[in-house]
């Protein structure tokens, strides 16, 4: 995974993904609270090399794993940015951790790597969510139509594209 010091925050520490971690997070991705809005995993998720993720972290709360988050970039200079997913097991959802890891992470794509914007996408009916982004700084840019297959129904649905710019 990555050899880099965890980044701590208020309450909570961004950890490098590490293969202890595997198991937990699968738990956490089965809960029906986040496999609504999740695709199922594959059985070697989350230690699968994936071309398109960056870097992977869980999201640690008094020394427990309470969730996950990745980045990719888009390196071609023309349209570099970043673009991010998260989620938290249930009984830490609604209480600020998951905005304040978004906001560690951005503060790293920011400063560290030199990205000036951060993307997200998320159902449209994620509302739960969708506040914590925009509490997180993060804007409305529209729905995207049918671009995503429900793994469930096979059917295609909407997409909400969210965006942080520096």
């Amino acid at each position: 995974m990555s050899g880099r010091s965890p980044f701590r925050g208020e309450r909570l520490v961004l950890e490098p993904l590490r293969p202890e971690h595997a198991e937990r997070l699968r738990e956490m991705r089965r809960t029906p609270e986040v496999e609504r809005w999740w695709h199922p995993a594959e059985p070697d998720w989350p230690l699968d090399p994936q071309d398109d993720v960056d870097e992977r972290f869980v999201i640690v709360v008094g020394g427990q794993v309470a969730g996950f988050l990745q980045f990719a970039e888009e390196r071609d200079p023309d349209a570099r940015h970043a673009d991010v997913d998260i989620f938290l097991a249930p009984e830490h959802q609604g209480r600020g951790l998951g905005g304040e890891a978004l906001l560690m992470l951005v503060r790293h794509l920011s400063e560290e790597r030199g990205h000036h914007r951060v993307t997200l996408s998320t159902s449209p009916e994620n509302a739960r969510a969708i506040r914590a982004y925009e509490k997180a700084g993060f804007r409305r840019i529209g729905v995207t139509h049918k671009s995503e297959r429900n793994p469930v129904t096979g059917e295609w649905q909407d997409e909400l594209l969210m965006e942080l710019v520096a």
